[in-house]
Parts: C-alpha cells; structure tokens; sequence
C-alpha cells in the first residue's frame, strides 16, 4: 500500500511499500518523527483518507472498495479517534462532548457510557463543566473519554499524550493500556520512544517505509516504568 500526494509539480510520497498486519486486542505503538508518514497510515486506518496503490481491510472490510456512505458508518461503528487538537464543542459540558461520541457510535447507554468514561481518565468532578473552564490537559482527558465512550473496537490515537503533563500522560496510557487487555485494538501514534515501551509492538517508521517492526527493545515496560 502507497500514499502519494501531488503538490505543484512534485509528486510526495508519504508512504511507500507498507504491508502490515494488526491482530485484534494488540497495543501498537506507531513510533516516528515528524513527516515520517505515521499520520497518515493513522488517516488511512480509520477511513480518513484512501491509498493511492494498494487495499487496507479492517476487520475484514474492504475499505478501499467502499462507498463514501459506508466510509462513515465504518467511523461510527468501528473506530474511535484521538486527535493531536482536543476538536471539543465550546458549548458542551465535558458530559454532553463524551456523550456525543456514545451517541455517535448508537449506544443506547449513551449516557452511562459517557460518564464511565469520563471516570477513567480522571475526570468524574468535571462533568458539568465547559472547556474554557478545563486546562489543556483536561481537555484532552474529555477527548480521550469520548473516544472511549463510543465502546468501538478499534482506537486511533494521535500523539494523546502529547499536551498532558507527565503524570496525566501516564494515566491516560494506563487507561489504554486497560482497554487493550481487554480486546480493544489500540493504535498510538507519537515521537516519544518512551512511550513505545508499553506497547504489546513498535512499527517504527521513516520517510515512509518501516523501518522496524517488533516488540519493544528490551521488552515490555509497566507504565509505573516510564520516565520522560
């Protein structure tokens, strides 16, 4: 599978030759500096973006046959997205922007799902309040809990760590770390090798291509572990 993108004159190749195979309930660390092309193997996953060469299955869907229509309902259903930007409603509680992603993938729990989750990442004082009134750490928390509360599958995670203090950051890793011992696919995309310690595998990437693909070096670390 390629990705290539066409800017003036010159065609970009963010990704080249990439053949992966991602088993169910596995804690992937997608480990890489920036430009890398760790992004948008995230992007192409989740049905964000389509391949220029080459097919992506995910659970056995054929997302490079698929229509636009089926597109989304893979993203409701299949796939939950933690993004770099927290992208919360400015109007909304913390409950009320959890609850949309519960209420995004049909849970019919939608409201009990949402304040679990919120839970987890520490945030079950939080519920009533807006994100102006939320640091940039707690913001983040309440996009986590979101994608959390959509119980899908699969989790998509952009540098989730990346705005949260080191403590924060090792909490939030903790909770998905807990969601892939229990059968979720977690996909974690970041710079920070410490963080690729944790991980059940590392698929490190440069200038599009893998690099590697393994268990981390020296083994798997608890995440009371990790220092950075």
């Amino acid at each position: 599978m390629a990705k290539r993108y066409r800017v003036g004159e010159v065609t970009v190749t963010a990704l080249a030759d990439i053949d992966l195979r991602i088993n169910d309930g596995e804690f992937v660390v997608i480990l890489g500096a920036s430009g890398s092309g760790k992004t948008t193997l995230l992007n192409l996953i989740g049905a964000l973006d389509s391949p220029t060469s080459g097919s992506i299955r995910v659970n056995d869907f054929d997302l490079t046959e698929a229509t636009t229509r089926e597109r989304s309902a893979f993203r409701r259903h299949s796939v939950s997205f933690i993004f770099q930007t927290f992208n919360l409603f400015p109007g909304l509680t913390a409950l009320e922007n959890a609850r949309f992603g519960a209420d995004t993938a049909g849970r019919t729990d939608a409201d009990e799902a949402a304040r679990q989750a919120l839970a987890e990442v520490g945030l079950a004082e939080r519920f009533d309040h807006f994100p102006h009134q939320l640091s940039g750490g707690e913001q983040q928390r309440v996009a986590i809990a979101r994608a959390l509360a959509t119980g899908n599958p699969i989790l998509l995670a952009d540098e989730p760590t990346g705005e949260l203090d080191f403590q924060t950051g090792v909490q939030i890793l903790s909770v998905l770390e807990a969601q892939a011992r229990s059968g979720m696919t977690i996909l974690v995309v970041t710079h920070n090798r410490e963080i690729s310690r944790v991980a059940d595998r590392v698929i490190q990437l440069s200038s599009g291509h893998v690099v590697s693909d393994g268990p981390p070096a020296g083994g798997r670390a608890a995440v009371g572990d990790l220092q950075w």
